[in-house]
């Protein structure tokens, strides 16, 4: 498609820009609606991150429009971003059903995600040099909220 003809549906390229971030934002919902949740902290914040890198490695160009911020003064639509705070909803609710309340957590969450397919993305991409950590980075998170947050939980054997 041309330009022009492009422009016929769209009024400008952060139009563009706010489709593909919606469209990417309603994708997330769906996959995030498929997680079979068990209840148990460590199992679901594993499940959780998996699928958060699934979904980030399969399209990094879609990745860096909806995490990273590369196109300069491009921000969401507020009905976008409200479909990307739907799927952050969503997390905060897994957090909280396992008794991971604090907003400060949630914080350190998506900081070890966005920092795994960070990582993955720029230095190893197509592979899974960062990826093989989730596992672990799940454990450390959970472990670490346990610890200093008071949840009662019982961790399972990194083979879970």
């Amino acid at each position: 498609m041309r330009a022009p003809s492009l422009y016929s549906y769209f009024s400008s390229k952060n139009a563009i820009y706010d489709a593909m971030y919606a469209q990417g934002a309603r994708e997330f919902l769906q996959m995030q609606s498929t997680l079979a949740l068990s209840g148990d902290p460590l199992v679901d914040v594993r499940l959780c991150l998996h699928l958060f890198a699934r979904f980030c490695t399969q399209d990094p160009a879609r990745y860096q429009l909806m995490f990273q911020r590369t196109i300069p003064g491009f921000e969401p639509s507020p009905e976008s971003f409200a479909l990307s705070v739907k799927g952050l909803e969503g997390v905060r609710q897994l957090l909280e059903r396992s008794g991971i309340t604090e907003p400060a957590a949630m914080d350190l969450l998506t900081a070890i995600g966005t920092g795994l397919i960070d990582q993955q993305l720029s230095n190893d991409p197509g592979g899974d040099r960062w990826l093989r950590l989730i596992d672990e980075a799940a454990e450390m998170f959970v472990t670490h909220q346990a610890n200093h947050r008071g949840i009662e939980t019982e961790l399972r054997s990194a083979n879970a």
